[in-house]
């Protein structure tokens, strides 16, 4: 058990502390990207190369990081990304994490491939609202997913576009990733999971026996219309795709390149969060995640544009180094850089926060 005098100090001791505590598995599954890991690393260095402007002497007195979005009233700009197999890390689980972020009035992205039931996780944290639906492969098992998820209270959808087959991750080949015995997508486990029948020669394995089930724009349409809840798509990178999401009743979508964990050679979000907003306008709802590792990030992608932003890896170490304990102090620490970024800025309120304020240049 950790006493909080033992914790790591600083953000990237987290990192640290965490790339060593891990198996070289849960390293290669958790922190590493596809391919060669160009898109991981475009994420972090778009962040590098912006330059925050500040606006001293500004009024500044009774500050606030608190948000609206969707209706709902957030503490903070930023959440929980969903990531799967939370078990790996701690035995608790997505439990732990859900309950670490409770400790900060955070919401948490419960992942489809959630390691826990998905109920159990949502009683565990009154903040814990969010769901991320994958496609089932089928309209009627996608919605029977969501209704599941809806019966049990959550009131936000997240549908994951853009990871409808695992990318190519050289490193979890290397390493020999696989799941354990003990530790599943138990929330998928009533579904029938995809068959692939052998190869005959001249077939392609990926147009012959995955494309047919891949979702497209009808479906898409069809689920806004299918069910009684928010849908946010997550895995946008393409000003039009933002548009057309917004076209089809998306609640708003979420900038994203799977963590640099699908496509390599994809933009960094930050590089591709700008067209965006360019093309839906800056009322519409647009988060964005992907290479957000301080609270001077967040401050940047919030001044150019995002209502809100995602954080993964983070919090993975933070679970990984401390279970439920590491989640809150992670986000505490990211809470607090942010609240700092935000007075030595000029800030007082999320809403000071305007693009005059950053420089980006990629």
């Amino acid at each position: 058990m950790f006493e909080p005098d033992q914790l790591p100090h600083i953000l990237p001791e987290y990192y640290t502390r965490a790339r060593d505590m891990m198996s070289l598995q849960n390293r290669a599954y958790f922190l590493a990207g596809a391919g060669d890991e160009a898109t991981l690393l475009a994420n972090e260095t778009a962040f590098s190369c912006a330059r925050i402007i500040p606006r001293p002497l500004r009024e500044t007195g009774g500050g606030s990081t608190q948000i609206s979005l969707l209706g709902q009233s957030h503490a903070t700009p930023f959440m929980v990304a969903p990531f799967a197999y939370h078990r790996l890390l701690d035995p608790l689980g997505e439990t732990a994490t859900a309950r670490g972020a409770q400790a900060q009035s955070i919401k948490t992205v419960v992942s489809a491939q959630s390691s826990v039931d998905l109920a159990q996780i949502r009683s565990a944290a009154a903040s814990c609202d969010w769901f991320q639906l994958y496609w089932m492969g089928s309209r009627e098992r996608t919605l029977e997913l969501a209704e599941i998820a809806l019966a049990a209270g959550y009131t936000v959808l997240v549908l994951t576009i853009d990871a409808p087959v695992q990318g190519v991750r050289d490193r979890e080949i290397e390493a020999g990733f696989q799941l354990p015995p003990d530790v599943r997508a138990v929330n998928l486990s009533a579904f029938p999971a995809t068959r692939f029948t052998p190869l005959i020669e001249g077939q392609s394995f990926v147009f012959d026996h995955i494309a047919h089930v891949l979702p497209n724009w009808r479906d898409v349409d069809w689920l806004m219309q299918s069910v009684a809840a928010p849908v946010l798509l997550k895995g946008i990178l393409h000003p039009d795709d933002a548009a057309r999401a917004a076209s089809v009743g998306a609640a708003g979508v979420i900038v994203s390149n799977h963590g640099g964990r699908v496509l390599d050679r994809a933009p960094a979000t930050l590089e591709m969060l700008l067209e965006v907003i360019k093309r839906v306008g800056s009322e519409y709802p647009v988060l964005m995640d992907g290479g957000i590792r301080r609270g001077v990030d967040i401050f940047i992608a919030l001044a150019l544009g995002a209502k809100a932003v995602l954080i993964g890896r983070p919090v993975v170490c933070g679970l990984c180094v401390a279970g439920e304990l590491g989640v809150s102090h992670v986000l505490r620490l990211l809470r607090d850089e942010l609240e700092i970024a935000m007075l030595l800025s000029g800030c007082a309120s999320i809403n000071d926060i305007h693009a005059d304020m950053v420089h980006l240049k990629l």
